[in-house]
């Protein structure tokens, strides 16, 4: 006894030592950061801009009975007015009526060109909350060091970052090797099957392939990872991909004075509980585990213990990183209920009850994943699972590189802008145009060059949405030393 309890006492030393050892050898890279640059930015002409942009209300509908188009017709206009520089060194092609291309031509035609994109349409103010807004929605009020109003964000900054990064290169007399193309669309917050799709096909119609497309999708973090002090830059390198099935129980119908033991109600519930408490497997591989390995670099000890060691702690920390909702659905396909119907009558029991599921597709998952998986989960024949209105599902994005130049660039102009930045390879939960974008780029990437926390975040699609004024001064700054960089390489 003695003997084992001492060849266990030695086992148990050698795995804390193997333990710490390779704890203590995960810490963040050692590599030299990149020496900050300084981009001398018109700060009241950026913010004189951007209010305007806001003015403009370009809220898109998705419903082409009740969507205005003026307001498009008039930003397109206000554009040509406030940037006649851009519009006359790069032109203006209009797609769908009201999506903008611009095409600065490089003069390598060897170089593959790239497209910097972002869109300029916005959602609706939920109604019944226009009050609950510290300033009007559409004021762009200009106060507390913001400026306020829908579209601040989401996404009309990035339009602006770049169209005043643009116009501060021309002054200076920059002309690119490599050709870019700027494109601003119109319906991104209704798919952008008009706009990003008509801009894409407009491209591979002239045999354009780019080498990389950058989109919204992320931003530089501060603080909204608990337990990491410095800036978080997640560099988005795919997207989720959706699918939406309706799930239609049947039963016995009649009266409700004479209920039967399970009416359609009852099964369509339980269906329901069995497909949330039990999600489509997931775990931390690929972008996750390299996204989480470089926030756990920067962690203390035990989150640093726990991603050394994934070989025996793998499924404590995906447990604990899914107790979050942004945790969770990292990790996998997540599962959604949001529309229920049944019944037409108080006094009626409905023999057919039905529920849309809307799921949001991880790189690793097929909608025909989706379907095995609901059909042995749910496991009970009364319930049908059909595509919503014969919706086709949208696969995920490709995977793209984050160990090429195309990356090393847009994490070198994040840590020239905002210093001691921790950038990572990230993924977007919802959709962008980028979906339509990677069709013709060899990589395609999501990140907005401005810092945002967790209140900010708040405003995405939501009230009192804002942008900080130094996020549009280091916002164009950077776009500047992206596109003076990228076009020379």
């Amino acid at each position: 006894m003695r003997k084992i309890l001492l060849s266990l006492g030695l086992v148990l030393c050698l795995l804390i030592a193997v333990l710490l050892v390779r704890t203590l050898s995960f810490s963040g890279a050692s590599s030299e950061l990149p020496e900050m640059v300084s981009v001398d930015v018109d700060e009241e002409r950026v913010v004189q801009n951007m209010s305007r942009a806001i003015q403009i209300q370009t809220v898109s509908t998705g419903d082409p009975e009740t969507q205005e188009t003026a307001p498009f017709a008039e930003y397109v206009a206000w554009t040509r007015e406030t940037y006649p520089e851009v519009h006359e060194q790069l032109g203006l092609e209009l797609i769908a009526e009201h999506s903008m291309l611009f095409t600065w031509a490089g003069s390598n035609t060897d170089l593959k060109p790239i497209l910097l994109t972002a869109h300029y349409d916005v959602v609706p103010i939920a109604p019944g909350s226009e009050g609950d807004w510290s300033y009007p929605p559409f004021s762009g009020t200009v106060t507390g060091g913001y400026v306020w109003g829908r579209g601040a964000l989401d996404d009309k900054s990035g339009v602006i970052a770049m169209l005043e990064a643009v116009t501060l290169l021309i002054e200076q007399g920059f002309t690119p090797e490599r050709t870019i193309y700027l494109s601003f669309g119109h319906d991104e917050e209704v798919g952008g099957n008009l706009g990003a799709k008509g801009i894409t096909e407009h491209l591979r119609s002239q045999g354009v392939q780019l080498a990389w497309s950058l989109d919204e999708g992320s931003f530089v973090t501060d603080g909204v990872v608990p337990g990491i002090a410095k800036l978080m830059a997640p560099i988005n390198v795919a997207e989720k991909g959706w699918a939406n099935y309706d799930l239609v129980a049947h039963g016995p119908g009649g009266h409700s004075s004479m209920p039967e033991k399970e009416v359609a109600v009852d099964i369509l519930a339980q269906a329901l509980v069995k497909i949330r408490q039990n999600p489509m497997s997931g775990g931390i591989d690929g972008i996750g585990e390299e996204m989480i390995d470089g926030i756990a670099k920067e962690g203390g000890f035990v989150l640093r213990m726990l991603a050394a060691n994934k070989w025996l702690f793998g499924g404590l920390l995906e447990s604990q990183l899914g107790k979050s909702p942004s945790g969770n659905a990292m990790q996998r396909t997540t599962t959604a209920p949001t529309i229920v119907r049944a019944g037409v009558k108080v006094n009626v029991i409905t023999p057919t009850a039905v529920a849309t599921v809307n799921f949001r597709l991880h790189p690793r998952d097929t909608a025909a994943d989706i379907v095995a998986h609901l059909t042995k989960v749910i496991d009970d024949e009364r319930v049908e699972i059909k595509l919503h209105q014969d919706q086709e599902p949208s696969l995920a994005s490709p995977v793209s590189s984050w160990e090429n130049d195309a990356f090393a660039l847009l994490k070198r102009v994040t840590q020239q802008v905002y210093g001691d930045v921790v950038v990572v390879p990230g993924i977007t939960m919802g959709g962008t145009d980028t979906k339509h974008y990677s069709q013709i780029a060899d990589d395609s990437y999501r990140f907005q060059y401005m810092v945002v926390n967790s209140e900010d975040l708040s405003g995405f699609h939501g009230t009192n949405e804002r942008v900080a004024i130094s996020n549009l001064v280091k916002g164009t700054a950077a776009y500047f030393l992206l596109i003076q960089q990228a076009g020379i390489e």
